[in-house]
Order: structure tokens, then C-alpha cells, then sequence
């Protein structure tokens, strides 16, 4: 039952984790390498992350600076920022490539808090469906004998509390992530 509730629990666990990292590739108008993860270049025909192919620095608060190991790679890493979702036009120099963050509208910034409250319910509804799933595998506990009605009873409260923990964990994530957003 222990084990149950640990598994449930690393599962929680995982999915705010994996909420951060979604929130660290919203672009919040200041410049941040984590933007161009889910960017994909055709390096010699495999699809090679910016950041396994260049290194990847912040200049100033909203610029930031692509310097490739490969200078032949700087028309394909410009080419894939280019068409990615991105929304800024890179500048190359022949030698780096830098993109500058403009500063965001109040619209922007409302459609991007949008987005952040639609990945926080998604989380929710993940730890949600993992309570759900480890309800039943308690209930099935219990179907199957050698486990109490009141161990049960006490496995779903615990569960219940993970939940509400892990919610609490979300918020305060995408509360975060809200107030940089808004942030002038």
C-alpha cells in the first residue's frame, strides 16, 4: 500500500515537473535559452536542438546569442528560428546569430497568461487522473483481501492529501510564471 501511494506520489511529482519545463519554453518577453529547446535544425539531415549544436547565452535581458561550432550550420540554425512559432526574426552576422526579445503588449501578455492557465488545468486534471487510477488500484487491493477497510479508508486520505498538495504546488507554478509574464 506504501509503495501504492509512493508511485502515485513520484507521478505527481513528475507532472509538475514537466509543467515547469512547459512554462520555461513560453516566451515572457526577456531573453531565455529554453525558448529554442523544442526548436529542431536540420543538421546534416538529423534533427539536431540549437542548444546540442551552438552554445546559447543571454547578452542582455532580452537578446540572446547563438554561437554555432560549426560556423557552415548558421544559415540552417537561422532558417529553423526563422519558421519555427517563435515570432522573431533572427539577425546574422556571419559568425553569431542574435534574436532580440521586443518588448510584449498588454494583449500578448493576456493571450500568454491564457495559454499558462490552459497547461495549469491540464496538470490539474493529469494529478487528477492519477488519483483516479490509484483509487481503483487501492479498490482492487481491497477486492483481493489481506488489506482492511480501514487501511483503504486511510490510503485514500492520504492520496487525497498528495492531490491537494500537488495542486497547491501547480498554482503557485503558474502563479510564478503569471506574474513574470505580467511583469513590465
Amino acid at each position: 500500500m506504501k509503495e501504492l501511494l509512493k508511485k502515485a506520489e513520484e507521478k505527481m511529482q513528475k507532472t509538475a515537473d514537466r509543467l515547469e519545463h512547459e512554462y520555461t519554453t513560453i516566451r515572457a518577453g526577456r531573453a531565455n535559452p529554453a525558448v529554442l529547446d523544442k526548436i529542431m535544425v536540420d543538421y546534416y539531415g538529423v534533427p539536431t536542438q540549437i542548444n546540442q549544436m551552438a552554445a546559447v547565452s543571454v547578452a542582455e535581458a532580452r537578446i540572446l546569442v547563438i554561437s554555432p561550432w560549426d560556423a557552415s550550420s548558421l544559415k540552417a540554425i537561422e532558417k529553423a528560428i526563422q519558421t519555427s512559432d517563435l515570432g522573431i526574426n533572427p539577425t546574422n552576422d556571419g559568425k553569431v546569430i542574435r534574436i532580440a526579445f521586443p518588448q510584449l503588449t498588454e494583449e500578448r501578455r493576456k493571450e500568454i497568461v491564457k495559454d499558462v492557465h490552459k497547461l495549469r488545468e491540464e496538470a490539474k486534471v493529469a494529478v487528477r487522473n492519477i488519483r483516479r487510477d490509484y483509487m481503483d488500484k487501492l479498490k482492487a487491493l481491497k477486492k483481493e483481501g489481506g488489506v482492511s477497510e480501514d487501511e483503504i479508508k486511510d490510503g485514500e486520505k492520504k492520496l487525497q492529501v498528495s492531490v491537494d498538495k500537488f495542486c497547491k504546488v501547480i498554482d503557485e507554478i503558474a502563479a510564478a510564471k503569471e506574474k513574470e509574464i505580467m511583469e513590465i
